[in-house]
């Protein structure tokens, strides 16, 4: 199964979208924390309408306790960054995929960028007037493209 990581997230809204998006694709939600506002959240839910209840949700209290709970292969990281050299086309997804995303304000930490860069990926902008899109937007294109790895072939 693949799974969304969200890495300190900080907009409940965006979190509800994604956990709407996880639910129609049958992925599960990771939340690492700190959050930056409280799970339960009227906006969270909001936004993720009455499919909240549906989503396979997991939360680690750090990225370091995801790393010693799941051990995920370096095959199985996918690090979405703005700068990332490689586009999120160039993959082939593994089923049990992990798509990782940070805060909306700053990305993913540092530290776990640096600890795996050969991992990064982004998504092409065509415009240089846009330096990023919305976090929801982005978790909905990179679940699409990971999810069409596995569809039939024609």
């Amino acid at each position: 199964m693949t799974s969304i990581v969200l890495v300190q997230p900080e907009i409940p809204g965006n979190t509800g979208a994604v956990g709407r998006t996880c639910v129609a694709l049958d992925m599960e939600l990771v939340l690492i924390h700190p959050l930056g506002f409280d799970i339960s959240d009227k906006r969270v839910k909001r936004s993720g309408l009455d499919y909240w209840s549906h989503i396979r949700l997991v939360e680690f209290a750090s990225w370091e306790a995801f790393l010693a709970e799941r051990t995920p292969r370096d095959d199985q990281l996918y690090l979405f960054e703005e700068y990332a050299n490689r586009s999120f086309y160039e993959p082939d997804y593994p089923e049990d995929a992990y798509l990782v995303f940070g805060r909306e304000t700053k990305g993913i930490p540092a530290e776990i960028v640096a600890a795996h860069r050969d991992q990064l990926v982004s998504l092409p902008m065509r415009s240089d007037k846009v330096r990023s899109l919305n976090l929801a937007n982005t978790v909905a294109a990179a679940a699409y493209q990971a999810l069409r790895s596995h569809l039939p072939k024609p």
